[in-house]
């Protein structure tokens, strides 16, 4: 699995729109209108759309 990265202005705005806080998370994968992205600790995934 790639290393999560932190995420962009726009990118944050869709995972706190997910009801997710984005500190916790980071993104590992863009793919379409999808961002994966993986828990900073517990390493758990998620899907969401853009």
């Amino acid at each position: 699995m790639k290393n999560g990265k932190n995420p962009t202005r726009r990118q944050k705005a869709a995972i706190k729109a997910a009801g997710f806080n984005p500190d916790n998370w980071l993104v590992f994968m863009k793919y379409g209108s999808e961002l994966h992205i993986i828990h900073r600790n517990t390493g758990t995934t998620k899907i969401i759309d853009i």
